[in-house]
């Protein structure tokens, strides 16, 4: 676990350790404050041991991304379409056998793990005592490491880049320092830009939950639904907006939200908006916000667009990290190789007719292949529904609620699903066509195997 300061600064000088930053850029750190621990430019842990290469990389040094090397995203031939596929192409991870090893991990005993120790509970934060109880109604009782690390400074109004794996708590741990924000302050507004309708949705559902009673509302502007309603509930100033950044941009274009007001923003699952092509929507909302304002930021990795974002919109922020490594160690990862000649998704059937495989989220490469296996399975009484950007809004979350209840046992969705989405207990992932890089690999497992469960993921893998 790693904490410690990161300041933006500016020099003119080129160095063979900064060349791939953005030119005349450095990011480095001042000497400890507050009693804040600092980390140099090696990197250490707070116990003054150098990180592991996997645990962390120095915050002093340019973070690089998983991509680059292993094609563009999603820009391949498609491999969905229910039948048969080719393995490899352009534009997908696992097209050699050293990527195919990656696919291949079994599980460990999680009792190994070094048990965490939070350094508070959160009877311990100076919080409303109603947020207090709706915290203890709501089964949480000591905070994940993100939560443990990250609420106490957000209480302080400090801006936080917190760095860590699917499944850890995130949206808690910036939901409870900033409902209580609101309970203090009179007229605070929060923003929160989220990548997904769906995540949008679930930390809107996580709100209303933490905020039960307290007298304020939150409301969701996504695409893909009507937006006149949104305008009505923006007239009534929601103390919370929490929205995708295309909906968010045109609401602004529309004059029917002013960001003038607001005090504070999240941007949630970062590296996963950048991604999807949203960085000139983003910069252009926070463009628009006071620059007196606290700014919250979480993301699972750090790329290059990552750390130029946390350089130009965030001040001095504190750097938490809590990833320890790549993919959950109770998550059983192994291949499925297709002989040749044989059909792809009659594997699959096969698979979906066991016993053990209860609760499976498929994940193929294409809307319309997505689309298709959930149809061909459906026939073949394998009830399944689908996630996809072609489907409505609405479509896409009464698809979602079904598998979240056990009413189909299995979802099958492109990328969409990947990140950020809180659906317990999935026995399964199964990765029907190959993914476009291994960090996407890593957030479509991600989905099990979730807090103490045992969870698995197949990879098919079709011989040339």
């Amino acid at each position: 676990m790693q904490v410690g300061r990161w300041n933006h600064q500016s020099t003119s000088q080129s160095t063979s350790s900064s060349s791939s930053r953005p030119a005349g850029k450095r990011f480095s750190r001042p000497a400890p404050a507050g009693g804040e621990k600092s980390i140099s430019s090696r990197g250490v842990t707070r116990s003054g041991k150098p990180f592991p290469s996997r645990g962390g990389s120095s915050f002093s040094k340019p973070f690089s991304s998983s991509r680059g090397s292993f094609g563009t995203r999603g820009r391949g031939p498609s491999h969905s379409g229910g039948r048969g596929g080719s393995r490899g192409g352009f534009g997908t991870f696992g097209n050699n056998e050293y990527e195919i090893s990656k696919f291949t991990n079994r599980a460990v005993v999680t009792t190994e793990e070094p048990v965490f120790v939070p350094d508070h509970s959160f009877a311990d934060f100076e919080i409303n005592d109603h947020l207090k109880k709706n915290i203890i109604a709501r089964g949480y009782e000591t905070p994940t490491p993100i939560q443990d690390k990250t609420i106490p400074h957000a209480l302080l109004g400090q801006d936080v880049v917190g760095l860590a794996e699917t499944g850890t708590g995130k949206t808690a741990a910036f939901l409870i320092p900033l409902i209580d924000k609101v309970m203090k302050q009179k007229g605070e507004r929060i923003l929160i830009m989220a990548p997904t309708r769906e995540l949008a949705a679930q930390t809107e559902k996580e709100l209303a939950g933490f905020a039960k009673g307290l007298g304020f509302r939150g409301m969701v502007a996504v695409g893909g639904t009507n937006i006149a309603p949104q305008i009505s509930a923006l007239r009534h100033d929601p103390a919370f907006v929490i929205g995708t950044p295309g909906r968010l941009k045109d609401l602004m274009e529309r004059k029917a939200l002013n960001l003038s007001g607001f005090g504070t923003v999240v941007l949630d699952e970062a590296d996963r908006m950048l991604d999807m092509g949203f960085i000139d929507d983003m910069r252009m909302i926070l463009g628009k916000m006071n620059k007196e304002r606290q700014t919250l930021f979480f993301s699972a990795t750090m790329g290059k667009e990552v750390e130029r974002l946390i350089g130009d919109f965030l001040e001095s922020p504190v750097v938490i990290s809590v990833k320890t490594r790549d993919t959950a160690r109770n998550i059983d990862q192994d291949v499925v190789r297709i002989p040749r000649g044989k059909d792809k998704f009659e594997v699959l059937v096969e698979l979906l007719s066991k016993k053990e495989f209860s609760k499976v989220l498929i994940f193929g490469r294409t809307k319309y292949g997505v689309e298709k296996i959930a149809k061909e399975l459906s026939r073949r009484h394998l009830h399944a529904e689908s996630i996809h950007g072609n489907k409505t809004y609405s479509a896409r979350m009464r698809a979602l609620d079904a598998f979240k209840t056990g009413k189909v046992g299995a979802l099958v969705a492109t990328d969409v699903a990947a990140r950020g989405l809180d659906i317990p207990a999935v026995s399964h992932v199964i990765n029907y066509d190959l993914p476009s890089t291994y960090e996407d690999y890593v957030h479509r497992i991600g989905r099990t195997g979730r807090a103490s469960l045992k969870g698995s993921a197949l990879t098919f893998i079709q011989d040339r």
